[in-house]
């Protein structure tokens, strides 16, 4: 595949903003029209999945769209049905779930790191075809997007991160093996899609060694396969504001202030500049 060169600053955010003006306008419809929503972000560790959900949810109302990115399970949910704990984040009517990692988590992590068992691995493979049949046919609306990043790209990113103590807390253990493990890692991945790549529920593969063009290219995609509309709200008018009425602010000593840190940072810029 030929290397396409890396989406302008300009183009990207120009663009970004008009599809984040479009998502708001999916969340409006989705809102009205009691749509369940779910989309499925899944990868490498470093691919950009969490870049892409940052920009999806930006400007979205966090109470009609939430980021389900779950941790371990516990002992207990180890004992439940393996779908169990991901039934319980998914949305009601009206709401947009996007999931930062899945249930895909068996075939993939877990499959490599020897978590479950060849059984437990293999009913995966056949129960999840079944398990979003259930979901579609039951009006929900799947979207299930695996980003693609090339071995070069996913080792100068884990670097980035090891330089750069605001995002070192991102690079685990389990990140770097998975450079050692790139190769079974593959091979989970293509026996995933094998099983789950389905026509009732199909994998979109978002080329990612750019983040910017997968960026645009997730969002423009995910709106191109929703038939939403522009839903147009009432309109809201400021009411004037009533007259006084004699109220009186309590004395300022009376509460706790925080301090006024940005008062320093003027102050020293003044003397800078002297």
């Amino acid at each position: 595949m030929t290397e396409l060169p890396r989406l302008d600053k300009k183009s990207y955010e120009s663009e970004l903003l008009r599809l984040q003006h479009e998502l708001v306008k999916l969340q409006e419809w989705v809102r009205v029209e009691g749509v369940r929503l779910v989309v499925v972000f899944e990868g490498r560790d470093a691919a950009g999945k969490g870049g892409a959900i940052k920009r999806v949810t930006e400007f979205l109302n966090p109470r009609l769209a939430r980021i389900v990115a779950l941790p371990a399970p516990t002992e207990r949910q180890r004992g439940q049905w393996y779908f169990q704990r991901y039934v319980e984040q998914l949305p009601a009517a009206g709401e947009i779930v996007l999931f930062d990692r899945s249930w895909y988590n068996r075939a993939g992590v877990e499959r490599v790191m020897g978590f479950c068992s060849e059984e437990e691995y293999w009913q995966f493979l056949h129960q999840c075809p079944t398990f979003e049949r259930m979901l579609i046919e039951a009006g929900t609306e799947l979207r299930k997007y695996w980003f693609s990043v090339s071995d070069v790209e996913q080792e100068q990113r884990f670097r980035a991160r090891l330089g750069d103590p605001m995002k070192r807390w991102k690079l685990s253990p389990m990140d770097t093996e998975s450079i050692s493990r790139w190769e079974d890692y593959s091979r989970a991945k293509d026996e995933m899609f094998l099983h789950t790549d389905v026509p009732e529920s199909p994998w979109y593969v978002v080329e990612s060694d750019d983040k910017r063009r997968a960026r645009i290219n997730m969002i423009a995609h995910l709106l191109s396969t929703l038939p939403y509309r522009d839903v147009t709200k009432p309109p809201v008018a400021l009411p004037a504001r009533p007259p006084a009425t004699g109220y009186r602010r309590p004395p300022r000593d009376l509460q706790t202030y925080v301090p006024d840190h940005a008062a320093e940072l003027a102050e020293r810029a003044a003397r800078r500049d002297r």
